[in-house]
């Protein structure tokens, strides 16, 4: 017999993951984007100027995923698409100044999710890590420094 769900890490983990994008939901609601528009906000926060694969590599998800994510985002003024001069297959995607101001404004997250845990800053980070040391021993393709 399995074990009980409660004892199950990964259903731990998959309904931690469901808790913090409700408690995100309403604030990125009022912001006008989605979750995955969020992370690839993050992601060129990052490093500006990355290309579509390089941004869905960097999320885990998949070109076809991250390319219309990016086209709404160019559509709401916050990124700017273009196709690479050294290769016409990639597209290059920006920031605007829209998109670094919403990056920032997004720092109530963080902020939100820490008050709401009742853990501190050192403690959110320390499970961060534990979480990213379990990921990278399971095996990915992922860097481990993503956190």
């Amino acid at each position: 017999m399995p074990l009980p769900l409660d004892n199950q890490l990964c259903f731990a983990l998959y309904v931690t993951s469901m808790a913090i994008n409700r408690t995100y939901k309403p604030m990125l609601d009022e912001m006008g984007i989605t979750y995955p528009q969020y992370l690839v906000l993050n992601a060129l926060g990052e490093a500006d100027g990355m290309s579509v694969g390089t941004i869905a590599r960097r999320l885990a998800l998949e070109s076809s995923t991250v390319t219309p994510l990016v086209k709404r985002m160019e559509q709401a003024g916050l990124v700017t698409r273009q196709r690479s001069h050294a290769d016409e297959r990639q597209v290059q995607v920006d920031l605007t100044a829209a998109g670094r101001a919403l990056l920032t404004q997004c720092n109530c997250l963080g902020e939100t999710l820490i008050e709401r845990s009742g853990m501190s800053l050192a403690e959110i980070d320390a499970l961060t890590r534990k979480v990213w040391a379990l990921r990278d021993a399971l095996g990915s393709d992922q860097p481990a420094d993503a956190a």
